[in-house]
């Protein structure tokens, strides 16, 4: 049964990181806001958000939907074994067990995820399955896999012998020290798109915190955390660690603040100031957000440099760096 299907029968059925020195937020660095333009255009998280886009604008260039070009980019970067933060070669966890989570939304509500998934290369394609043929929200480890056979995925070892020799290597310290999350070891890939009918779309994907104690899920399969969007005002997505933006339901709160009246880069400051103040020791502590509003123009900030964001339209294929609070030693 479709997911809009058991929706209307049950509403007929009921009455429902490593910084040791830093600057001070006086000396903050800003990016320009970028300019708005209602045209189809691909925003995604990290430099790996490059090949990510160019999957992206050629489903978009083809009247495509916003949710399939965010589906099929980020499958670009669940199959690249080169990756270690998403899909196919991510990081394994303390266990040596490769686990997988990801979400998706459009902008009428409609959203999916899915948490500790294993053996499964495409999980951002299961959460839209997950959207679109059940009546729930979130999937979760076992439950996950076997409604991903159902729907015709497919088994795979997800674990390289690059990632699996990282691993060991890391094991050999017996060391609970996790890895720092910064600008050389992120985490996440999330992608915003709006395509030729200025609808809009989010999505994010990953494996997680390298070597996190195993069952551990982050903020990228929390809606309202990795990702959210809302037809009147726009999307946001969150890169760095995890905890720290569930905190504050990272996504939604930028969303808020930009409904409230601030851009997309204003509304990204203010999510970093929140989780600043809220947060003891920022010592080690990446987070990034990148938004996009319904006009089109897009935002982008984080605690720390050295986040980026990939921007990709008709005319242009660019880095973009993010403004941010404090600078990396």
């Amino acid at each position: 049964m479709k997911r809009r299907d058991f929706v209307k029968l049950s509403a007929l059925g009921s009455a429902a990181v490593l910084a040791k020195s830093c600057s001070t937020s006086s000396d903050k660095k800003q990016v320009p806001i970028l300019e708005a333009s209602k045209k189809i255009k691909v925003v995604s998280t990290w430099i790996s958000g490059i090949d990510a886009n160019k999957e992206a604008i050629r489903i978009l260039s083809s009247n495509g939907s916003a949710i399939t070009a965010v589906e099929k980019g980020l499958n670009v970067t669940e199959s690249d074994p080169n990756n270690t933060s998403v899909g196919f070669g991510g990081m394994p966890d303390a266990s040596g067990v490769v686990t997988l989570d990801a979400s998706i939304m459009d902008d009428q509500y409609n959203c999916g995820s899915v948490t500790y998934l294993q053996n499964i290369e495409h999980p951002i394609s299961v959460a839209r399955k997950v959207m679109e043929e059940t009546p729930h929200v979130m999937l979760s480890g076992k439950g996950a896999y076997d409604f991903a056979i159902e729907q015709g995925f497919t088994h795979k070892n997800l674990l390289t012998e690059s990632s699996l020799q990282k691993w060991q290597e890391w094991k050999k310290d017996n060391s609970f020290n996790l890895p720092h999350i910064n600008h050389e070891n992120h985490d996440t890939i999330a992608m915003i798109a709006m395509d030729a009918n200025g609808k809009m779309a989010a999505g994010c994907t990953t494996s997680g915190w390298a070597f996190k104690k195993h069952g551990r899920v982050g903020d990228s399969p929390i809606i309202g955390a990795g990702i959210y969007v809302d037809p009147e005002i726009g999307g946001a997505c969150a890169t760095g660690l995890g905890e720290s933006i569930i905190k504050i339901c990272g996504s939604h709160a930028v969303v808020e603040l930009m409904r409230s009246g601030l851009t997309p880069e204003e509304a990204c400051r203010e999510a970093v100031e929140r989780i600043k103040k809220t947060t003891k020791n920022y010592d080690d502590l990446q987070v990034g957000f990148l938004a996009m509003n319904i006009a089109g123009e897009v935002g982008i900030h984080s605690m720390y440099s050295g986040f980026e964001c990939a921007l990709q339209d008709e005319n242009r294929s660019e880095l973009i760096k993010s403004g941010y609070e404090f600078e990396w030693e």
